[in-house]
């Protein structure tokens, strides 16, 4: 059975909260974003672009052991909590 679209984003939050607190490592937040088709389809196209750059963007990041210019731990998480908002804004339901 899958899962509604708002119950995934919900869990989409969780996930990026626990890898904020450091409890879930980027791939992990990656896989658990991945996952959630009901809502990656239940959104306009676009958004599921948008996630995928940035997640890719994350888990590159996690490379680097400091800050980087190119890659801002602190900017790609507010980016992410910005898209888990604008998503929950046009979501029905959410």
């Amino acid at each position: 059975m899958t899962e509604h679209p708002a119950t995934q984003l919900a869990a989409l939050q969780s996930a990026l909260a626990a890898h904020g607190r450091g409890e879930l490592s980027a791939a992990a937040l990656g896989d658990a974003a991945r996952a959630q088709q009901a809502l990656l389809t239940a959104l306009p196209p676009r958004y599921g672009e948008v996630l995928l750059g940035l997640l890719d963007r994350l888990e590159a990041s996690a490379l680097f052991t400091e800050e980087s210019c190119s890659f801002s731990r602190s900017e790609l998480l507010n980016h992410l909590q910005a898209w888990v908002d604008k998503a929950r804004s046009v979501l029905p339901g959410a």
